[in-house]
């Protein structure tokens, strides 16, 4: 008997931590009973919030999904404004899921990954679609915001497509995630909203709006065309402006010298007038005196050397005081 109750106590002690299961703070569980979603009585999908919960062991198995709001960076892409300009325009979205169960169905088993491509691919449709309808000072001034509020409704509410019939719209927030009427067999919604997916988008965002790169280098290239035309007109002005304070220094500068030779030939001139006089007057008291005087200096002026050679008449008047010292002198 007690062989047979320590296997009956394992047993039962494997089957109650196989039957536990814990869902955790911001997670929701779904339990899968041969691959179908677990419902209750009524016939709703069975969601485990937080805590501790049963299951059958070995036939059902759990899904835990994460409740938390949701990042996705999308890669920055293409896009065509009003004005027929490309724009590279990044942005990002965030979202959460508010069906879980039609979210494990609509994603494939929850796949995260089939849920953001399917995300992504509505979303740069209604971006193209709303760039479409703006110029760039729209995009990027305050119309930016009513912008990203308009790709975030569209997204939730659904949009038209006319290549499909749409079908009656569900509002995705009208009751609670876990009462949501949904099954393997999805009750019919918008299919261009997030609502097929069980997904509410809670923002979308534009990080950043750049020029393509061609865009930007024809634009700097013109911009710096442009700058050097400028500085080609500065620099112009400016040697045309220091020819002229060149000319007009030049000017002034002949002006001066001019005017400063004139003054000082003119006090020259009156220096020599009245040194000239000086003289005149004084050697007009004595003439002889005078002419013997400028006879010393022409002598002191012609014999610097002892080699100097001068041919001359022996009765030349140039040596007529060295004959006679007091010739021609009034005593």
């Amino acid at each position: 008997m007690r062989k047979l109750l320590i296997p009956i106590i394992v047993i039962v002690v494997v089957g109650i931590f196989t039957s536990l299961f814990v869902v955790e703070e911001g997670s929701r569980g779904i339990v899968l009973r041969f691959g179908k979603v677990l419902r209750d009585s009524q016939d709703n999908p069975k969601v485990y919030q937080p805590g501790l919960h049963f299951k059958m062991p070995l036939i059902d198995s759990v899904k835990l999904l994460d409740a938390r709001i949701q990042t996705m960076n999308n890669q920055a892409d293409r896009f065509v404004t009003k004005e027929t300009k490309d724009l590279i325009v990044d942005s990002y979205v965030k979202w959460k899921i508010i069906d879980f169960s039609r979210y494990y169905l609509a994603t494939g088993d929850g796949n995260r990954a089939n849920a953001e491509r399917i995300l992504n691919s509505k979303l740069s449709d209604r971006l193209r679609s709303e760039i479409g309808q703006r110029d760039i000072k729209d995009l990027v001034t305050d119309s930016r915001g009513q912008l990203m509020q308009d790709v975030r409704n569209a997204l939730n509410n659904g949009y038209e497509d006319k290549s499909t019939e749409a079908p009656t719209v569900v509002d995705s927030t009208a009751a609670p995630a876990d009462t949501l009427p949904v099954d393997n067999k999805l009750p019919l919604v918008n299919a261009n909203s997030m609502a097929e997916l069980g997904i509410q988008v809670i923002d979308v965002r534009i990080k950043q709006i750049n020029l393509p790169t061609e865009v930007s280098d024809a634009i700097y290239q013109r911009m710096r065309a442009e700058r050097e035309a400028v500085a080609r007109r500065h620099r112009s002005q400016g040697q045309e402006e220091a020819e002229k304070i060149r000319a007009l220094a030049d000017y002034r500068v002949t002006k001066t010298i001019a005017e400063a030779e004139r003054e000082a030939r003119m006090t020259r001139g009156s220096g020599d007038a009245t040194a000239a006089k000086l003289f005149a007057d004084a050697f007009s008291q004595n003439p002889d005196f005078y002419a013997f005087i400028r006879s010393l200096r022409a002598y002191e002026t012609s014999f610097n050397s002892g080699s100097d050679v001068m041919v001359l008449r022996p009765d030349s008047e140039f040596f007529r005081y060295m004959k006679s010292p007091s010739v021609g002198l009034k005593q």
